[in-house]
């Protein structure tokens, strides 16, 4: 069965496959929304259970301290309250930067899989690499070509503080931890002091003064120990902050270099555009001299052109009244002709006798043609074979024949140009392609 190519039916199957995958990708969209609203509540989820599992770590009272027996119950309460009061503090400090993260993160705007590509590329790069965030910049706008630089510059500045918070977060944990020990070990100390204080007190009862001035003096020592920490707390976010003041630093002298080195391209990318442009318009004069040149010469063709024409019509038309004025000699000479032979058929004429019997009557030829008198034989009245050929009035409809019986009848057929002229005419019916003789195109 041959196939018959519609271009309907191909335009409406186009028409529904496009239908078709428009619906498609319209309910991939929503089922990412959905699924992404439903990470966004399990993050929230997580986040949750992990702030209250991290205030219960951080204000549970370690077992080793509550199993601690002191003999100073004000003393044992002033441990206690101290470690709340330690806990407090940096349970304040990570919340709040906590609340940086979150901020921080709430502010990138960008999709996670954008993120991914964006932290996968920049690992790529080491950190002693020469022009490495110019390489890094340009290999994620590569990746993501959809983010423009502004939005990757600002990114990146996000990612850092990110970056900044939570190591600044991982930093407070650490610190706490140690803090949370040495708390505990000092705790030991001091309650073991006053177990030993206790029991010489016990020792000597009468010296009430020596125990207060035991109990003020750890006392002091716990005070001293909680200002050290907070001198240590005070000292590390000040490294922390002058770390992060030098990065910045270094960063705004890398982005410097860049703008310094843009303007030096920039400079070179001009310089190679005045002298293209310069290169373009020599070019672009020569061209327009060698056409000024150019229609100079065609000018000069086109009147040499004029004057060849109007020597060659006057030239046909001395040549047609030549042969006008051949044509009426020779039609005198025929009148003369006709003349003189009118004449002598004058001279010999027969004068005959009328007889309307043998005017009317058959002549032999007649008689014989017809078959009177003569035997009967078989004529064959029609051709042997059928002809097909063209009429007269097809063969006269063919230009290429008018105009060779037009350039006949001015005798021009034997010229050159007329020779050239003749085979470029085009026939009434161009034939057809399986028609066409190839013999002579070789």
């Amino acid at each position: 069965m041959e196939y018959k190519f519609i271009p309907i039916n191909v335009l409406e199957q186009v028409d529904f496959v496009k239908q078709q995958q428009k619906t498609n990708l319209e309910l991939l969209n929503q089922e990412k929304i959905a699924l992404q609203r439903e990470l966004e509540d399990c993050k929230a989820k997580i986040l949750i259970y992990s702030s209250d599992e991290r205030s219960d770590l951080f204000h549970e009272i370690p077992t080793q301290l509550l199993a601690l027996e002191c003999p100073y119950p004000d003393l044992k309460s002033s441990v206690l309250n101290e470690f709340h009061k330690f806990a407090d503090e940096y349970w304040s400090k990570l919340q709040e930067v906590d609340q940086q993260l979150k901020v921080i993160s709430r502010s990138f705007g960008w999709s996670e899989e954008d993120h991914w590509i964006y932290q996968t590329v920049i690992n790529q790069y080491p950190s002693d690499l020469q022009n490495r965030r110019t390489l890094y910049l340009d290999m994620v706008q590569r990746h993501l070509p959809h983010k423009s630089r502004r939005d990757l510059v600002a990114h990146e500045k996000a990612w850092d503080q990110y970056r900044f918070a939570r190591n600044q977060h991982r930093a407070l944990v650490l610190n706490w931890a140690r803090a949370r020990k040495a708390f505990l070990l000092k705790a030991v100390m001091t309650i073991a002091e006053a177990c030993a204080a206790y029991e010489t007190e016990m020792m000597f009862a009468n010296n009430r003064k020596k125990q207060q001035e035991i109990c003020a003096d750890l006392k002091g020592k716990v005070l001293q120990w909680r200002a050290h920490q907070e001198e240590a707390a005070r000292l590390e976010a000040a490294i922390a902050a002058r770390r992060k003041e030098k990065e910045d630093e270094k960063e705004k002298i890398q982005k410097e270099k860049e703008m310094i080195q843009r303007a030096e391209e920039k400079e070179k990318l001009r310089k190679y555009w005045a002298e293209k442009q310069h290169k373009w318009q020599k070019m672009e004069e020569k061209d327009l001299q060698r056409l000024a040149e150019l229609k100079k010469l065609m000018i000069e063709q086109a009147t040499k052109d004029k004057e060849r024409v109007k020597f060659r019509q006057e030239l046909l038309e001395k040549h047609l009244m030549e042969k006008k004025e051949l044509a009426l000699q020779k039609a005198h000479e025929e009148e003369e002709r006709k003349r003189r032979l009118e004449a002598l058929r004058q001279q010999v004429a027969i004068v005959a006798e009328i007889d309307p019997a043998r005017m009317m009557a058959d002549t032999v030829a007649s008689k014989a043609k017809m078959g009177i008198g003569t035997e009967e034989e078989f004529v064959l009245q029609r051709s042997l074979f059928a002809l097909h050929t063209y009429s007269e009035q097809q063969i006269i409809s063919d230009p290429r024949v008018r105009v060779e019986l037009a350039l006949r009848e001015a005798g021009l057929h034997k010229a050159p140009y007329v020779k050239e002229i003749l085979p470029k005419i085009p026939p009434l019916k161009l034939p057809r392609r399986d028609m066409e003789s190839t013999a002579f195109n070789m």
